[in-house]
């Protein structure tokens, strides 16, 4: 038993590490696209992903050192959005991790949408909360708020609603994480 827990934190811990490094890759990757970083939003989808799969701990930490990682290897994020990107994407790994050990309908595509829904939600809130109170101090509002967290980003989020569930049922057929139904 013991044998099996401490396997499970290496793989834990190792897709954690995989998720974190992809982080700056994603966004080189959408580059490609003609505004494609912007209305892709890839850095987001290594800590929903990281969530899902490993809980909120790792989540977290994918959600936070990822960010940071890019800023300090490739520039991405620029170091202004840096606080904001780190703490919307943090949330969205404890949230997901969160969602998916408490939450169980039954159907797996229901826990993943219901827990990436709420981590995207709770994210752009904090995330708005740190441009708001840190960065822009006065000059912030829920009409900015709203269209640079959800209008300007509705491509990725619906991209997002549709990929990742995929490539969990991927990783889940192939065995490389258990299968939670």
């Amino acid at each position: 038993m013991e044998n099996s827990r401490r396997n499970d934190n290496i793989r834990s811990m190792t897709f954690a590490a995989l998720c974190t490094a992809l982080c700056p890759v994603m966004p080189l990757m959408a580059g490609l696209i003609p505004n494609g970083r912007q209305f892709l939003s890839p850095m987001h989808i290594p800590p929903l992903l990281c969530g899902l799969v490993t809980g909120p701990v790792y989540g977290a930490a994918a959600g936070l050192l990822g960010p940071l990682l890019g800023a300090l290897t490739v520039g991405t994020p620029p170091m202004a959005k840096l606080p904001q990107m780190m703490t919307e994407l943090c949330c969205y790994g404890l949230v997901t991790g969160l969602m998916m050990k408490f939450v169980r309908t039954g159907k797996l595509r229901t826990d993943l949408w219901l827990s990436m829904v709420t981590a995207m939600v709770v994210g752009r809130i904090a995330g708005g909360l740190v441009t708001g109170l840190i960065m822009l101090k006065g000059e912030y509002s829920v009409k900015l708020w709203a269209g640079a967290y959800f209008a300007g980003t509705a491509p990725g989020i619906v991209i997002h609603l549709l990929l990742i569930p995929v490539i969990y049922f991927a990783l889940e057929r192939s065995g490389l994480i258990p299968r939670r139904y």
